[in-house]
């Protein structure tokens, strides 16, 4: 049941997705044949960012979850030890 709520979340979510991408077009097609390239770089470095950001936030938790069972299994191993 949850997975079927999160799919009609991220469905409902993406309508809004692309009027976001028509309006950057829309934006960027009007400045460059303006000769103004600078917003252009701007909102591609923006989606760069915007790309990028999620990807660190992953791998931090799978990097923090790594260390945690880590040290986790270790102090099982010694608890069978003594």
């Amino acid at each position: 049941m949850k997975k079927l709520f999160f799919l009609l979340v991220l469905m409902a979510m993406s309508g809004a997705s692309f009027a976001q991408c028509a309006m950057c077009r829309a934006t960027l097609e009007n400045n460059v044949s303006n000769g103004e390239t600078g917003i252009a770089a701007g909102i591609n470095f923006g989606i760069l960012y915007l790309f990028v950001t999620p990807y660190l936030a992953v791998a931090t938790l799978a990097l923090l979850w790594y260390r945690h069972s880590r040290h986790h299994d270790r102090k099982k191993l010694d608890e069978r030890l003594a």
